[in-house]
């Protein structure tokens, strides 16, 4: 049996987030700075609502909790998670404690979280991925207004992490043809995109590849990468390497392709504080990337991944 879930409505293209109709009286939750998110609410059109906008990138339970607990008793009719993949977990993760509904809208082009039933939080200062159904928009937005201004950083790392969800995605024992349909378009368009620079692209290449990945899951390339994420390396960015190496582990049919990605967007090589014996305590129990890698993985390959990672470069 298959089973592909996505969020109930999409909406995508130009002024998708203009014409959405949203509902009064939501929270919309953000990352950002009134500068800058006061000018996607008056192109949003949105009216009567409230923002919070004190979550910080990699969110902890603490900062949902948090958010929570201001709005309780408020009759808050929506979440709207306005930002990148931390404005939507924390938003994925309220609308599951308080059965909320969820709109999701990404300014950054890479997560494919609006499309997923995966949210990252922090637990003990550590990231975890979590998976629940409960965690699916009710509705998401994609809309390439956000695309311009975007600082070349962000467009990469989050170029990055779509092409290593979308190529890890289509590896993953979980796959099945309908999930690799998704995953494989979705890398062509990002490759396009970034190869030959066309970032127009980008946003419809990381939703195809949040509805990819999304129902077949990452693999071992995201469990190698969130050692280094948890030492402040930007996800994307830590990907670059991490995938690479691991698609080389796996005899991708994405290897060469990805890893031209990566040379095209200018990644450098990655540095670990820790040591490779401890890193490796760390990343073993991530079963819910590591049991889905299309080859078994013991604890010397992980150390051998890591080795490679950090003493050679892998995307020379």
């Amino acid at each position: 049996m298959w089973r592909v879930m996505m969020p109930r409505k999409i909406a995508f293209g130009e002024n998708a987030a203009k014409e959405f109709n949203y509902p009064k009286n939501s929270l919309v939750i953000t990352t950002t700075t009134p500068d800058i998110y006061d000018k996607w609410l008056t192109y949003m059109g949105i009216e009567e609502y409230e923002v919070y906008n004190k979550v910080t990138p990699d969110p902890s339970i603490e900062s949902v909790e948090a958010v929570r607990k201001s709005y309780e008793g408020k009759k808050i009719s929506a979440y709207i998670g306005l930002g990148g993949g931390s404005s939507m977990d924390v938003c994925k993760y309220l609308g599951k404690l308080t059965g909320i509904p969820k709109i999701l809208i990404p300014t950054t082009f890479g997560t494919g979280a609006e499309m997923t039933t995966y949210a990252v939080i922090s637990f003990e200062h550590k990231k975890k991925l979590l998976q629940d159904e409960a965690f699916l928009a009710d509705a998401a937005v994609v809309d390439p207004y956000f695309l311009p201004g975007t600082p070349f950083n962000i467009m990469r790392n989050s170029a990055c992490d779509a092409a290593a969800q979308a190529s890890e995605g289509y590896d993953s024992k979980l796959s099945n043809p309908l999930t690799k349909l998704f995953c494989k378009e979705a890398f062509d368009v990002l490759e396009d995109a970034i190869v030959n620079d066309k970032p127009q692209l980008l946003p419809y290449g990381a939703m195809l590849s949040g509805i990819g990945f999304g129902n077949s899951s990452t693999t071992l390339g995201h469990a190698l990468s969130y050692v280094f994420s948890n030492e402040g390396v930007p996800h994307g960015y830590s990907l670059s390497s991490c995938t690479t190496v691991a698609h080389k582990f796996n005899k991708s049919v994405y290897y060469e392709r990805f890893k031209k990605i990566c040379k095209k967007l200018n990644f450098e090589p990655l540095t670990l504080k820790q040591g490779f014996e401890d890193a490796a305590d760390v990343i073993m129990p991530d079963r819910g990337h590591l049991d889905n890698n299309p080859i078994p993985v013991n604890r010397e390959d992980i150390i051998q991944c890591l080795d490679e990672i950090i003493n050679t470069n892998p995307l020379s």
